[in-house]
């Protein structure tokens, strides 16, 4: 990682602790919008962290793909909730269309427009679930083809397993047609696997912590050589994952976003299903913070495609 990036990501995990520790979580997944508006004030202007992917002729930073998958990560280890992912994918798909917009590209990287993109529109509904969908200015569907951007259209809030990520069905009413869909979804699903990755790390970093303090039969519990073998196991999966999500943001395509997506998703659900049994009957109270990510384990598995589908891709490019 170059020295710039390190600086990036030292800087966003010092802002997340300093203005998100898990009571700030908790507040800001509550609220009316879902997220902290005063740390996304702050992330967008002391970090530039909407305007990672924008070039510099239309008011962005320049910066690439690992940039923002970076400031993703960081904030994926404290589930911290922004719209982040939904307002990158909207530049992205901006930046793509035949025409760019710079007036809402500009709007978009500094942090004072929230961008969106649906995926895999229900042509016979018009309904899609987004992430950040109800509190999105600009609103982009991609269906693998096309670009389209909704002119007019109505946001419902969804009730999800993650109180941490907000969801949203939009029902379009008018679009327009902007270019052609540079792959957007494969995009998304790096992006996600970046930010389940900082969410894993994190999960087993409280399970570790949790082991040493906990105490059983006059020992910690962490002592004892079975938690260490299924905890060292654990560390295995998530840096395995990691290595493989590293390379598909450098070197972003079909075949790279779907393993990318398919091992951060097991890698997630994994660690999450061992620190439940590691933390006891506590990992399930509402008070405790291991079942957020539980949570957040399981809906972001499922969200742009379980899994499964990322699996039958790779099976496909073998057989």
């Amino acid at each position: 990682m170059s020295e710039e990036r390190e600086l990036l990501r030292s800087t966003v995990a010092a802002l997340v602790e300093k203005h998100a520790p898990p009571a700030a979580v908790r507040e800001a997944m509550e609220s009316e919008r879902g997220y902290d508006e005063s740390l996304w004030k702050v992330l967008c202007e002391q970090v530039g962290a909407a305007a990672l992917v924008v070039p510099e002729e239309v008011g962005g930073a320049g910066g690439e793909l690992a940039d923002a998958a970076v400031v993703l990560e960081e904030l994926g280890k404290g589930l911290v909730p922004t719209p982040l992912l939904g307002t990158t994918l909207a530049e992205l798909a901006l930046l793509s269309a035949d025409e760019p917009d710079a007036e809402a590209l500009d709007e978009l990287a500094a942090g004072t427009k929230i961008g969106t993109v649906a995926f895999d529109r229900d042509e016979h509904s018009g309904r899609d679930y987004v992430v950040s969908g109800d509190v999105a200015d600009i609103v982009i569907a991609a269906d693998g083809q096309r670009l389209n951007r909704l002119t007019q259209f109505t946001a419902h809030s969804a009730k999800t397993m993650d109180p941490t990520r907000r969801l949203a069905r939009i029902e379009s009413q008018d679009g327009t047609d902007i270019g052609a869909d540079p792959g957007l979804a494969d995009t998304a699903a790096i992006l996600l696997a970046a930010e389940q990755i900082g969410a894993a790390a994190r999960c087993l970093d409280l399970t570790v912590a949790y082991t040493k303090d906990r105490v059983q039969f006059g020992r910690p519990i962490g002592s004892f050589q079975a938690l260490k073998h299924r905890m060292a196991d654990l560390y295995v999966v998530v840096q395995s994952a990691r290595a493989v999500v590293n390379d598909a943001i450098a070197e972003p395509s079909p075949t790279s976003a779907a393993l990318a997506r398919f091992s951060a998703s097991e890698a997630f659900s994994k660690v999450v299903a061992e620190a439940v049994q590691m933390h006891g009957g506590i990992a399930i109270t509402w008070e405790h913070d291991i079942q957020l990510y539980f949570k957040r384990a399981h809906g972001s598995a499922q969200l742009l495609g379980p899994p499964r589908e990322y699996l039958r891709r790779l099976e496909s490019e073998l057989l």
